[in-house]
C-alpha cells in the first residue's frame, strides 16, 4: 500500500503496512500461539492485540485477516503499522482523537462521526472528542487520514500502541559497578579488585542516619513498567494494590521472559531491608506495581488515573522514547500533568521519568514533560554516564553504571544476557552474588534510586507538593564534573543541577516542615582546608555594566570563586547581597565597565574559557 502520514504528537508521521504481522484480540483473552492459523507470536500483548504472523499460504495477508476475524474466538483483528524509519510495530487502539474547529456545534460534529461511521466514546470540552471505529467504518488509520482533509477537522489523530523503550543497562562494553556503592561509597567494590570515587553516591545511607530509620510504610512508590516477580524476597511482602493495565485485572501476569524489566527498577527504589539480599531507597515504602507500558492515549490516561485514584505518592518510569515518531500528544501530556498536579489529593503525585539511553542530545519526550522530575545517569567516579541522554529538561542525575554496575532484583524467569555465558549472564565479572539478583544499571537503575528518595522526602514531610519535591531535589544536589558545564543558573545539559543528595533533599524537607532557618553548606574543598582568603570591601556604586556568573546560597563558595576569577581573568569582583525566598543570596558580577561593549568583551572572553555569563546593568542591582 501506499504510504499514510497522520497526525502523531506535535507533529506527522508516515506509516507503512507491515507485510507479515497483524494485530489479533481473543473473545477471553485466550493465548493465541496454539491456533492453526497463527503461525509465529511476534508480541503477547500490545494495545490489548497480539502482534502475530499468520499461516497464510499462498493467499494475500488481506484475505487471511478477513477470514481469521470470522474466527469464533477473534473479537478484533487489525493490521500492523511501522512508522518510517522505525522498527517499532504499531497497533492502532480503533479510538481516534478528533479536535474540531472552533465555533464548531455538536450537530455539525455529528455529522462528521456519521460520515465516517464512527461512535462517540469520551467528550473532552466543545471541540474535542474521542470516537471509535465501528464494523462499518474502515480502519482508523484511513478514517483518521480521510478527517483530516474534512472542513470541520482541526486535528485528527488515530490512537496507536507501541512498546516503548526500557533504559536498561548499556552492556557488556560498559565496566559496571558492584555492592550497593550507589547508596554510599567508600571507594572499593568489595568482593572484586577495582577502585571506586569515595563519597561518589546518592548519600541514602546519610539521610537514613539524619532521619533514624528508612523512610515511612505509609508512602505508596508506584513502578509503571513490565516484569515484575511478586515473589521475589525483597519485594512479595510489600505489594500494594497491583494492576496489569493490559489485562484490566489485579493479577498481573508472571513468566514471560519478553519482560524482566520491572523487577530490578522496583528494587533499587524500595526493596525490603529483611536481613538478606539488596535494600532499596525507601525499604519501607509500599509497592505498587502497575504493568503495562503503552504509547496508547487510553492507556497513558488509564495508567496514571490508576495512580491517582489507587494512592500512589511517587511514579516511577523507566522508560520512554526519542523517536521523533512518538512525541506527545497533548492530551497524553495532560494525563501526566494531571497526576503531577491533582495526585495525592491536589498535591500532586511526584512523576519520576528516566531521559533515556540513547547518548543523544537530547532526552526522552516523556522526560522532558514540565511537571516530571527528569533523571539522567552518573558513574561510580562521579562522571557522566555515556549512554545518558543530555538536554535542557534534565533535573538531576544519579548514580549508576558506566564504570562499575549496582545490584538489583532479578525476575526468577530472567534469562539474563543472551550473548553471555554462565554467571556473566547476570554479572559483569562472572562472580554471582546470588541467584535472585544481577548487576543493572542505565538510566533505568538512576530513576527509580531518586524516586526512593523522594519518598523518605515525604515520609518526612508529607504536607510537600510536587512542585516542592522537585525544587528541592533541583537545588540540594551535588555540582559534579566541571564548573564551566553549568551554566549561570547553576545547570548543565549533562548533570542537570547535579548529583542527587538524598541527606540534602531530607534535611530541606524538614527544614520547611520545621519552618526553621536553612543550613547554609559550602564546597567540599572549603571543608577540607582551603578556607583561607585575604579580602578587602569597597562599596560599588550602582552603575556601570559587569558579567554576572552566577548565584551563590553559600558565602564559603562565594570566597573561594570570586578568588578564582579575580585572578584568572585581572577584573574586580562585585557581590550583590540580596532576599530570595527568604535566604540570603550572593549574586557575583565580574568586571565594572562604563561601556555595555566592555562589559560584552569580557562575556565572550569568559565564554571561549568555558564560564558562561550575561551583562548585567549595575544600575539594577539595588
Amino acid at each position: 500500500m501506499s504510504k499514510l502520514t497522520i497526525k502523531s504528537g506535535k507533529g506527522n508521521i508516515r506509516l507503512r503496512k507491515s507485510r507479515s504481522l497483524v494485530g489479533l484480540k481473543s473473545k477471553k483473552q485466550k493465548d493465541l500461539k496454539n491456533e492453526d492459523f497463527v503461525k509465529e507470536t511476534i508480541l503477547p500483548r500490545l494495545g490489548g492485540f497480539e502482534v502475530v504472523k499468520l499461516d497464510r499460504g499462498r493467499r494475500s495477508l488481506d484475505k487471511k485477516l478477513d477470514e481469521v476475524r470470522a474466527h469464533e474466538d477473534i473479537e478484533l483483528g487489525t493490521h500492523v503499522y511501522f512508522a518510517e524509519g522505525s522498527k517499532k510495530p504499531l497497533v492502532p487502539t480503533g479510538e481516534i482523537m478528533i479536535t474540531y474547529q472552533e465555533g464548531s456545534d455538536e450537530e455539525e460534529q455529528n455529522i462528521v462521526l456519521d460520515e465516517y461511521h464512527l461512535e462517540l466514546v469520551e467528550r473532552r470540552d466543545n471541540n474535542r472528542i474521542i470516537a471509535k471505529v465501528t464494523e462499518k467504518s474502515k480502519n482508523p488509520i484511513k478514517v483518521a487520514a480521510a478527517l483530516e482533509g474534512f472542513s470541520l477537522v482541526k486535528i485528527a489523530e488515530p490512537d496507536l500502541d507501541a512498546l516503548l523503550t526500557e533504559y536498561d543497562f548499556i552492556a557488556p562494553r560498559d565496566e559496571l559497578l558492584s555492592h550497593q556503592w550507589h547508596l554510599k561509597n567508600d571507594g572499593y567494590v568489595i568482593d572484586a579488585a577495582r577502585s571506586l570515587k569515595r563519597g561518589a553516591d546518592a548519600k541514602v545511607v546519610d539521610a537514613w542516619q539524619r532521619i533514624g530509620n528508612t523512610g515511612s510504610s505509609d508512602v505508596v512508590i508506584a513502578v509503571i513498567d513490565n516484569g515484575f516477580d511478586l515473589t521475589h524476597p525483597d519485594l512479595k511482602n510489600k505489594i500494594y494494590k497491583p494492576y496489569d493495565l493490559w489485562m484490566g485485572s489485579s493479577e498481573i501476569l508472571q513468566g514471560d521472559p519478553s519482560f524482566t524489566h520491572g523487577t530490578p527498577c522496583a528494587s533499587v527504589a524500595l526493596a525490603a531491608s529483611n536481613g538478606d539480599g539488596i535494600v532499596g531507597a525507601a525499604p519501607n515504602a509500599k509497592f505498587m506495581p502497575v504493568s503495562g507500558t503503552s504509547f496508547s492515549l487510553r492507556a497513558t490516561e488509564e495508567m496514571f488515573n490508576y495512580c491517582i485514584d489507587n494512592g500512589a505518592d511517587v511514579i516511577s518510569c523507566s522508560w520512554g522514547t526519542t523517536d521523533p515518531a512518538f512525541n506527545l500528544n497533548a492530551m497524553k501530556e495532560e494525563a501526566i500533568t494531571k497526576a503531577a498536579t491533582k495526585g495525592r489529593n491536589g498535591k500532586g503525585c511526584v512523576v519520576v521519568y528516566a531521559v533515556g539511553n540513547e547518548s543523544e542530545d537530547f532526552v526522552s519526550f516523556y522526560s522532558a514533560h514540565p511537571d516530571v522530575i527528569a533523571v539522567g545517569a552518573c558513574t561510580s567516579q562521579d562522571e557522566h554516564a555515556s549512554y545518558s541522554n543530555k538536554g535542557l529538561e534534565i533535573d538531576v542525575v544519579a548514580p549508576s553504571n558506566g564504570d562499575w554496575p549496582i545490584i538489583a532484583a532479578r525476575a526468577w524467569w530472567d534469562n539474563g544476557l543472551s550473548w553471555q555465558i554462565g554467571e556473566k549472564r547476570f554479572w559483569y565479572d562472572g562472580l554471582s552474588r546470588g541467584n535472585r539478583y544481577k548487576h543493572f544499571g542505565g538510566t533505568s537503575s538512576a530513576t527509580p534510586l531518586v524516586a526512593g528518595i523522594c519518598a523518605l522526602m515525604l515520609s518526612v514531610n508529607p504536607d510537600l507538593k510536587a512542585s516542592e519535591v522537585k525544587t528541592i531535589i533541583r537545588k540540594t544536589a551535588d555540582k559534579i564534573g566541571h564548573p564551566s558545564e553549568y551554566d549561570f543558573q547553576g545547570h548543565s545539559r549533562k548533570y542537570g543541577y547535579g548529583r542527587v543528595n538524598a541527606d540534602k533533599a531530607v534535611a530541606e524537607a524538614i527544614r520547611l516542615k520545621e519552618g526553621t532557618t536553612p543550613v547554609v553548606e559550602v564546597d567540599e574543598a572549603i571543608k577540607s582546608g582551603e578556607g583561607l582568603f585575604e579580602f578587602s570591601v569597597k562599596k560599588q556604586k550602582p552603575e556601570g555594566f559587569g558579567v554576572q556568573l552566577g548565584v551563590f546560597a553559600a558565602y564559603g563558595n562565594v570566597l573561594r570563586n570570586a578568588e578564582k576569577f579575580e585572578s584568572r581573568f585581572g577584573e574586580k569582583v562585585i557581590i550583590h547581597i540580596n532576599e530570595i525566598e527568604g535566604r540570603t543570596v550572593y549574586r557575583m558580577v565580574l568586571g565594572a565597565f562604563t561601556r555595555f561593549s566592555d562589559a560584552k568583551k569580557l562575556q565572550a572572553t569568559l565564554n571561549q574559557a568555558g564560564f558562561n555569563g550575561f551583562v548585567r546593568d549595575l544600575s539594577q542591582l539595588t
